[in-house]
């Protein structure tokens, strides 16, 4: 009861601010923790991601920088895709192992290779594969899908290419019939656009410097792609040469230049391609020639047609009487012209694209290829750290004159034109700068 004049109770007073500063605190509390919580589970999920070993499934290469910590696959799925290895699944052997195909739990076709244990060279190669290799994108080149290192294996997994090698076509008399001129012809500038890629288009300038046709892979539609990379050196963007005492690669497919004294350039992949050329315009071997036959090899028989001015007297007879003439006789022209002596003379590959695609540009008249005797019989790999003992000398021809070659062909075969006067190179191991070291490797 409440009497007149006394004092009212006293009572908590009300704080209207009070509420809104607890809330302020809370939000203030919560939603960092919620954001910190957020970004560590997406941070998780990514480096998981990066970390993840594939097991039974070969990776999406989508990036445009696949790093080879990226590519490492699980050795055991590997295994289980080519069934142990099985002799079975074999289908060739490269210059540092045999390859065999495989199919991931997904049915992920790829090609396995598998370096040889015995090889004194093979870690170094291995890894100039997967360092090269690994951010090349370019459809005439083989995709790299992943590696693996595994004690003493090493394991490179490639793409699978279903016709396997060019030469398996080429040399074989009852395929080569499959491989008609208008095919021939874009399988040539297939590699040449692939060899542009490596020597120009790429984030790095790469030699090759072992183009031959067994490293030539055919796809379903017999796109040609360009495929082991294990010899392959790096450049510097203003690097035109480089010197070696150890001599890789395959005799018939060498230049002289660096035959005999280790040199090599891009303009040493263009003298392989300028045997490629011949090969596959004639279907045969470079070294299929032998000491009863006028030349020791394609590159001096294809010289002797084109001075005496017999040059479709080089064509495969499967395909002499299905082919456009001045065609083959340009790819002809073009093929010498690569196999000159002199490298200086030379087409670059750029020009050689040129001269492929545009019929109107006037190629030079070539001058005499550079021959040399091959100290080790047939085409040869090379992996050894010794010089060849390979020795160049001039092969004498009578002294036509080169212009009188141009009005017989002219008259013989139809319209040909008048002849009118990044990076870090890396050494033996081939690793570019950037990559790191690979997982597992010591």
């Amino acid at each position: 009861m409440r009497f007149p004049g006394s004092t009212p109770p006293l009572t908590s007073p009300s704080l209207p601010g009070k509420s809104r500063n607890s809330t302020v605190l809370v939000v203030a509390i919560v939603v960092p923790i919620i954001v910190v919580v957020r970004l560590f589970i997406a941070g998780y999920c990514f480096f998981a991601k990066r970390a993840k070993k594939t097991y039974g499934t070969a990776p999406a290469l989508d990036d445009d920088k696949t790093t080879s910590e990226s590519l490492q696959l699980d050795y055991g799925a590997i295994q289980a895709a080519t069934n142990d290895y099985s002799e079975d699944n074999k289908i060739g052997r490269g210059g540092f192992g045999d390859v065999y195909k495989g199919t991931f739990s997904n049915g992920t076709e790829v090609a396995v290779k598998r370096l040889s244990k015995t090889s004194e060279q093979g870690d170094a190669e291995f890894k100039t594969e997967v360092a090269v290799v690994a951010n090349l994108r370019h459809k005439n080149l083989v995709r790299l899908l992943g590696f693996s290192i595994e004690g003493e294996e090493r394991i490179l997994v490639y793409e699978y290419v279903a016709n396997k090698s060019l030469d398996n076509f080429l040399f074989d008399p009852a395929k080569k019939s499959q491989l008609y001129w208008t095919q021939r012809y874009q399988i040539i500038g297939g590699i040449a656009r692939g060899i542009l890629y490596l020597h120009q288009d790429s984030r790095l300038t790469i030699i090759h410097r072992d183009l031959k046709v067994s490293n030539i892979l055919l796809d379903a539609d017999m796109n040609p792609k360009i495929a082991d990379f294990g010899m392959a050196r790096i450049f510097e963007m203003d690097q035109t040469q480089q010197n070696t005492l150890r001599i890789v690669g395959t005799y018939g497919y060498m230049s002289p230049e660096y035959a005999m004294r280790g040199q090599f350039s891009m303009k040493s992949d263009v003298y392989s391609f300028g045997v490629l050329v011949l090969e596959i315009i004639s279907g045969r071997k470079n070294n299929s020639f032998n000491e009863t036959d006028d030349a020791q090899d394609l590159v001096t028989h294809a010289w002797r047609l084109w001075r005496n001015g017999t040059a479709l007297d080089l064509v495969d007879p499967i395909i002499v009487d299905n082919c456009q003439n001045s065609e083959v006789v340009r790819c002809i022209h073009i093929g010498v012209l690569c196999v000159q002596e002199d490298p200086v003379k030379h087409p670059a590959m750029s020009t050689i694209s040129v001269m492929l695609t545009n019929n109107t540009v006037t190629l030079p008249a070539p001058q005499q290829p550079g021959f040399f005797v091959k100290s080790r019989p047939g085409n040869t790999p090379l992996d050894s750290d010794k010089s060849t003992t390979s020795k160049s000398f001039p092969v004498s021809f009578d002294e036509t004159s080169i212009s009188d070659l141009y009005p017989r062909l002219l008259v013989e075969y139809g319209s040909i034109h008048p002849a009118n006067k990044k990076h870090i190179c890396v050494g033996s191991l081939g690793l570019a700068k950037g990559l790191g070291s690979l997982p597992g490797s010591q």
